[in-house]
């Protein structure tokens, strides 16, 4: 994380109104957009859809419009007892595709890279009256969750600064799928020439329809949604059915392990089985391997020990 060395700096670039991640990528050199990158641009916009959400009546009606029209999708779905958005930043979509189902699934989940986006999702869906969301930090590329473990997963623009690495992003959002893959990101394919220019520059993905065919996954549905925000970045739907697998567990998993995670003390969770921990910091717990904190002794009993292993105080 060295680019956290630059973060006073990255502060004034934001007060300015200047593009973060394309100052993280010409002093990185990077040509496409990092985890780093896009993890502090998401941090220091945080609190930025809450606030167009509850201030921009046109963004409102959007947002709206659109989550029916994505809730309208899933509704057709038999039997959806866990869904999960990808990224799901402050959860204004979340909060408005739950509050239009028809059956709440009992088992409601978001993660994001950005911890202070996931903080203001908390406020979001209690002020949208929806409760029991399980909230966690994670990376796109390493979920938490065991194969197979999540009825319906769906994205709203959230792989899309991930240019480049379309193939392992579905592949891992495909390996956590029971049912429905459902993507709305950028379409490249439906975009114009002026729009393709702006993707390109900003490091969006371009070939997400195109790796689903390569990977062989059966693609129900691919067009234009009926619903855009920005022109130059339309939304496109691309629909995944996934053929019937043995089923898992849709609890959160250790995400190095992929075993199961206790809750200790309220600050921690943790992996019996690899001795692993992840903290916890106003109860959403951190979920991304750099966060794992090895304690084979954390539940131990000292006395237990001594008495177990013949140690006398001398």
């Amino acid at each position: 994380m060295d680019k956290f060395r630059q973060l006073k700096k990255i502060k004034e670039i934001f007060s300015k109104g200047e593009n973060i991640i394309e100052y993280l990528k010409n002093i990185g050199g990077n040509k496409n957009n990092t985890i780093e990158d896009i993890l502090i641009s998401y941090e220091f916009q945080s609190g930025s859809y809450t606030r167009l959400f509850s201030e921009n009546l046109k963004f409102k009606e959007f947002v709206n419009n659109y989550c029916k029209a994505l809730s309208k999708i899933i509704n057709k779905i038999d039997n959806v007892q866990s869904i999960i958005e990808i990224g799901v930043g402050e959860a204004t979509t979340l909060s408005q595709v739950i509050k239009n189902l028809k059956n709440k699934p009992p088992e409601i989940f978001g993660f994001d890279i950005s911890w202070s986006r996931l903080k203001f999702a908390k406020n979001v869906l209690a002020e949208s009256n929806v409760h029991n969301v399980n909230i966690f930090n994670a990376n796109l590329f390493e979920i938490p969750l065991l194969n197979n473990s999540i009825d319906v997963v769906y994205t709203s623009h959230s792989i899309e600064p991930n240019g480049g690495k379309e193939e392992k992003a579905l592949e891992e959002l495909y390996r956590i799928t029971k049912k429905y893959l459902i993507l709305l990101e950028p379409a490249y394919e439906f975009a114009n020439t002026k729009a393709k220019a702006r993707m390109d520059k900003n490091g969006y993905i371009t070939k997400l329809y195109l790796t689903a065919l390569k990977l062989g996954y059966k693609v129900v549905e691919h067009r234009l949604f009926d619903h855009t925000w920005n022109d130059m970045n339309p939304t496109g739907l691309i629909i995944i059915e996934k053929e019937p697998h043995n089923s898992s567990s849709s609890k959160l998993v250790c995400p190095i392990s992929y075993t199961d995670l206790m809750e200790y003390n309220e600050s921690l969770l943790y992996s019996k089985e690899s001795f692993l921990a992840y903290p916890k910091i106003e109860n959403i717990p951190f979920l991304n391997k750099e966060n794992a904190m090895l304690m084979t002794h954390l539940l131990t009993d000292y006395k237990k020990y001594k008495k177990e292993n013949n140690i006398i105080n001398k």
